[in-house]
């Protein structure tokens, strides 16, 4: 176990991803991508306005952007269902995926929620089943393929748009299978714990980096809320790198690089234990 600093630093790191002056996924959109049209539905059940995505240009090429958003206002948050996605959520999102394969259009995915909506309505209309479809599909896309984790990246909530050719955080956004409250909440049998539970969940930008979970970190000062169009100025440089980068392999190559990236993740990661 690390010492208190390293462990009050893990928390505040929390602290600030969950700010709630942080930009959030349409802020994003609104500043990265040009002519974004909305998409809407599953064709299944409904629509799910914590999953956005659509159609949008990224320096002029067309670009499918799919996003988890919060909202700031009790209504926004409720509409959007505090950035928690139903199975419609996800399947949504696949349903943009597969039009990006026919369309032949790269795909960015931005990861901003707690977890998934763990409510019985959601397992009914099967919730697993939809997080998982989303990971076989993400896994099997011929197109360009980068995930943008903007502030909590909750479990398979987060994971199930975050399969990526390339995965990119925010220095202040947390990345992890479980809230530091909720592993607390398991191991210690209390939520007073989560201080401790940040740090033994080596959630942060720079500790996943360092073990190879994330590509790129976005250095956004002490906040993406106190200076955004710079941060987002430098995430579109990165977006921009990182699909430039893709672009020059070929389709089969960059699956099989996918492929290989997830399957390097593991126990025998000699930076899992740093």
């Amino acid at each position: 176990m690390r010492n208190k600093a390293a462990q009050s630093k893990a928390w505040a790191t929390v602290q600030i991803a969950r700010h709630p002056e942080r930009p959030q996924f349409l802020d994003y959109v609104g500043e990265i991508f040009t002519e974004f049209d909305a998409l809407h539905g599953d064709r299944v059940f409904g629509d799910d306005g914590a999953m956005i995505g659509g159609l949008a240009r990224f320096n002029g090429q067309p670009v499918m952007v799919i996003g988890q958003h919060r909202g700031r206002s009790t209504r926004e948050k409720l509409q959007h269902n505090f950035g928690m996605c139903n199975p419609e959520g996800y399947r949504k999102s696949q349903r943009l995926m597969d039009m990006a394969e026919r369309f032949k259009l790269p795909v960015f995915t931005f990861i901003d929620t707690m977890g998934a909506y763990p409510g019985v309505g959601a397992e009914e209309r099967g919730q697993a089943e939809a997080i998982a479809s989303n990971l076989a599909r993400l896994s099997a896309l011929k197109v360009p393929v980068i995930a943008t984790v903007l502030g909590e990246g909750g479990s398979g909530g987060a994971l199930g748009i975050g399969v990526a050719d390339r995965v990119i955080m925010l220095s202040h956004s947390i990345y992890s299978v479980i809230s530091p409250e909720g592993c607390a909440s398991i191991l210690w049998k209390t939520a007073e714990k989560a201080e401790q539970a940040s740090e033994a969940l080596a959630l942060t930008a720079d500790r996943l980096k360092k073990i190879g979970i994330v590509e790129y970190v976005v250095d956004e000062g002490a906040g993406a809320h106190l200076h955004p169009e710079q941060v987002m100025q430098s995430l579109k440089t990165v977006l921009q790198e990182s699909l430039e980068e893709l672009q020059t392999m070929d389709a089969d190559e960059r699956c099989e690089a996918r492929y290989q990236r997830l399957m390097k993740f593991g126990s025998d990661n000699p930076g899992l234990a740093s």
